[in-house]
């Protein structure tokens, strides 16, 4: 891709990048055909879609697409768009949910008669001065869906975060249910907030009223012992959808299962947007501040190792007589 680019010396009026990606389930033969009829060098196989375009544009709707056929999306353009689109059963996310967090601009939701699908972007109108190599973003993206999958609500509260750091809501309007782990994103949820260029210091504040994370990986020794207990129905119909090839977020449900609805569960925020962007620019002056402290002993230490000049015999003596308070003449 850098390749590519730098050949190209940034002549090009435009570069768009769109990929998409099936997870649940793979595309059928018949869907590929229409795939296929829309671009003709795009990148197709039974799992994805990837192109680029240096002076066209994609002949579809990426919304349509993410309806038919896929379940996640990137998008990034030189001008300085990025975006991600993910698609979860609406069985594995409550509608009602995505779009409590979800609340417009550059967050969205919407839902089909099967799926809800989460829609995020940002803008950045220095984009060219920050651009990214897109190859391989949303590879390291598509494992938070999982994990939302399995009631892990941080990924909609970054897509909260991502409407305050637009500036498209009201400072007195109160925060969503702050869910537990904020500190300490998952890889998959760091790598959607670097991409997306989630303000870091916007992201601490949030941090500050978010519980640590309590539920930990269960043993094999305990998941056995739970799954033996499980209702033969249950089992029956578990590996029925396995058969169907249900069983890409099956695992995720049944640890949400598992865990039981209690687990993590989001506290009520208690603060405004106002509030958060307040305590946003403490952090910040507090980051600064650190900064500063930390580049002084830096210099500080490289001043310790820079050698001294040697002194000669005749000027040491001098110094030590000056210690002694001996006057002399010369």
């Amino acid at each position: 891709m850098d390749r590519r680019l730098r050949a190209l010396g940034w002549a090009m009026s435009e570069y768009q990048y769109y990929e998409f990606v099936a997870v649940d389930r793979p595309l059928t033969s018949k869907q590929q055909d229409e795939l296929r009829a829309v671009s003709t060098r795009g990148r197709i196989s039974s799992s994805s879609f990837v192109n680029d375009y240096q002076w066209g544009d994609l002949k579809a709707d990426p919304r349509v697409w993410m309806e038919r056929y896929f379940d996640a999306h990137l998008y990034l353009a030189n001008w300085g768009t990025h975006r991600i689109a993910l698609r979860l059963p609406r069985a594995a996310l409550d509608p009602a949910t995505a779009a409590r967090y979800c609340v417009g601009g550059a967050s969205e939701s919407w839902t089909t008669r099967t799926h809800v699908i989460v829609d995020l972007h940002s803008e950045d109108e220095d984009g060219v001065e920050d651009w990214v190599d897109p190859e391989g973003r949303l590879a390291a993206i598509v494992p938070a869906r999982s994990e939302l999958a399995a009631g892990d609500m941080r990924l909609l509260y970054l897509a909260w975060l991502l409407v305050v750091q637009d500036g498209q809501l009201d400072e007195d309007e109160l925060e969503p249910p702050v869910p537990a782990g904020l500190g300490a994103l998952s890889g998959p949820q760091r790598a959607l907030a670097d991409f997306l260029r989630l303000d870091p210091d916007l992201l601490a504040a949030a941090a500050e009223t978010s519980d640590p994370l309590t539920v930990t990986a269960p043993s094999a020794a305990v998941l056995g012992r739970w799954v033996k207990a499980l209702p033969e129905s249950d089992k029956d119909e578990l590996l029925l959808r396995v058969l169907r090839g249900d069983g890409a977020l099956l695992r995720s449900e049944m640890l949400r299962r598992f865990h039981g609805p209690k687990a993590d569960q989001p506290t009520d925020g208690g603060r405004t947007v106002g509030e958060l962007l307040a305590a946003a620019e403490k952090v910040g002056t507090r980051r600064q501040e650190a900064t500063r402290k930390r580049e002084a002993a830096e210099r500080r230490r490289r001043n310790r190792r820079q050698p001294q000049p040697r002194r000669n015999a005749w000027t040491r003596w001098r110094a030590t007589r000056r210690k002694r308070g001996c006057r002399w003449t010369r």
